[in-house]
């Protein structure tokens, strides 16, 4: 009988529904907003916002509890350091669902899930950005090159194939290099 139980398990087992709102969780502070269904949010709500308040304790308990719903060090790190110091002058709200309409293959209410206010932009700001290759020294790589090209220059040239150089001898402008060619084979399909 399901008398007075006000969860909403969606039909999983409960380490399912854990594990499944860790994850949803870990992408709100990743990502700053997720797509997901309107009940799904709904429940979501209630997980994402007392990680937010223990984001805002900031102690090492806290962090300790925080860890130990969301397991994932990166987003853990990120709530206590980018997002958290955001909400310190509000109590509470810091999300919020928009609806969006019906998804075509089931018809499940959808909704986007997103932190509010200056949270957007602490996770716009805290996003991994790409590093820009370290380009070395040019002057060792010419340092290098000059005793190389001084070789190349005292080193006699190779003399050419005999077609271009009797053309380079006689002057005919218009002679082609020789161009190797190769005979396709036949296979059994063609004959």
């Amino acid at each position: 009988m399901r008398h007075n139980r006000d969860e909403k398990r969606f039909d999983r087992t409960y380490s399912h529904l854990k594990s499944m709102l860790s994850n949803m969780t870990n992408d709100l502070v990743m990502y700053g907003r997720i797509r997901t269904t309107t009940p799904k949010a709904k429940v979501l709500r209630s997980y994402a916002e007392k990680m937010i308040t223990l984001g805002k304790d900031g102690s090492v308990a806290a962090r300790r509890r925080a860890m130990a719903f969301m397991k994932n060090k990166a987003a853990v790190t990120k709530l206590f350091d980018a997002l958290a110091p955001q909400y310190k002058e509000r109590n509470g709200g810091y999300t919020r669902i928009f609806k969006l309409g019906n998804r075509p293959g089931d018809n499940a209410a959808m909704a986007m899930f997103e932190l509010v206010e200056g949270a957007q932009v602490a996770v716009a700001e805290a996003a991994p950005k790409k590093k820009a290759p370290v380009k070395k020294a040019k002057a060792p790589a010419a340092e290098k090159a000059a005793p190389e090209k001084a070789k190349k220059e005292a080193a006699p040239k190779k003399a050419a194939s005999p077609k271009k150089a009797k053309a380079a001898v006689e002057g005919d402008a218009e002679a082609k290099p020789a161009v190797k060619r190769t005979r396709k084979k036949a296979t059994e399909s063609e004959a």
